[in-house]
C-alpha cells in the first residue's frame, strides 16, 4: 500500500487524480482506459527547449496513436498560458499541438508524481511516465532542465514494451539493431535445472541463460527502425526564413 508522500514506481498503478487541462477536466488514469499513455512534464511554457519538445511530440502524435497511445503534458503554468503558448507555436512554427496539457500552478500533481527536484523548487523537471492499457506504470524517465528529450526513443520504448507483453520476451539494447543478436528478442531466464538443460534444444542460445528467438514481425521491426532512422536524420527546417 502506498504511503502518503511516496512517488509512484515502475510496476505500480498510476495514482488516481483529477486534473485540469486546456481540454477540460480529465480523470487519470481512467480517461485513457484501454489505451497506453505518455505523461510528460516540462519546466514552463514559453521556454525554448520545451517548445522544441512540444513540436516534436506533435509531429509524432499519429505515430503514438498507431501504438494505441495518447499524450498528455504537464507544467506549473495555468490553462490560459497553455492555450496562448499553443497559439504561439502554431503561429510562429506552423505546428498544432493536439494533445492536452495539465495546468498545475500549485504544484499538486507535480509533487504527487515526484517532479519537483533540487534544480528548481518551482518548476517541474522533464519527466516521462509510460503507462500501459491497464493503468500500470511501465517506465519512468527523468531529464535535467537543460536537456530536451529524444521523442523517437520514447516511441521505440512504447513499442518495445508492447512487444514484451505480446510475446513474453525481453528486448535487448539498441533493438532492433542489437550488436549481439540483431533484431531477435530474449527468452526469459530458466527457473529450474531441468528447464535450463532443455534451453539449448529449444532456442538459439549463447548459453542456457542467454537464449533468443525471432518473435517480432518484420513490420514491427521496420517500425522500430523507422523511429531510429528518423532520430538520426537531419530534419527540414520548420521556420520559414523571414
Amino acid at each position: 500500500m502506498r504511503m502518503p508522500g511516496n512517488i509512484p514506481l515502475i510496476g505500480e498503478k498510476f495514482p488516481e487524480m483529477e486534473v485540469v487541462t486546456d481540454h477540460g477536466v480529465i480523470k487519470l488514469p481512467d480517461a485513457f482506459k484501454g489505451k497506453w499513455f505518455v505523461l510528460f512534464s516540462h519546466p514552463a511554457d514559453f521556454t525554448p527547449v520545451c517548445t522544441t519538445e512540444f513540436v516534436a511530440f506533435a509531429q509524432r502524435y499519429e505515430d503514438f496513436k498507431k501504438l494505441n497511445t495518447e499524450l498528455i503534458g504537464l507544467s506549473v503554468d495555468s490553462t490560459y498560458s497553455h492555450i496562448k503558448w499553443k497559439e504561439w507555436i502554431e503561429e510562429k512554427v506552423g505546428v498544432q499541438i493536439p494533445f492536452p496539457i495539465i495546468a498545475d500552478p500549485q504544484g499538486t500533481v507535480a509533487k504527487k508524481l515526484g517532479l519537483i527536484h533540487a534544480e528548481s523548487s518551482t518548476h517541474t523537471v522533464r519527466a516521462v511516465f509510460i503507462v500501459d492499457d491497464k493503468g500500470v506504470i511501465r517506465a519512468i524517465l527523468y531529464y535535467p532542465l537543460e536537456l530536451g528529450r529524444l521523442i523517437d526513443e520514447i516511441l521505440r520504448m512504447v513499442l518495445a514494451l508492447q512487444l514484451s507483453d505480446k510475446y513474453g520476451r525481453a528486448v535487448p539494447a539498441n533493438w532492433p539493431n542489437n550488436e549481439i543478436i540483431g533484431d531477435k528478442l530474449i527468452v526469459p531466464p530458466a527457473s529450474t535445472v531441468e528447464e535450463a538443460k532443455k534451453r539449448l534444444e529449444q532456442y538459439k542460445c549463447l548459453d542456457w541463460w542467454f537464449c533468443y528467438d525471432d518473435n517480432a514481425t518484420e513490420e514491427e521491426k521496420a517500425t522500430a527502425r523507422a523511429f531510429l532512422e528518423r532520430a538520426a536524420k537531419k530534419p527540414e527546417k520548420l521556420l520559414a526564413e523571414k
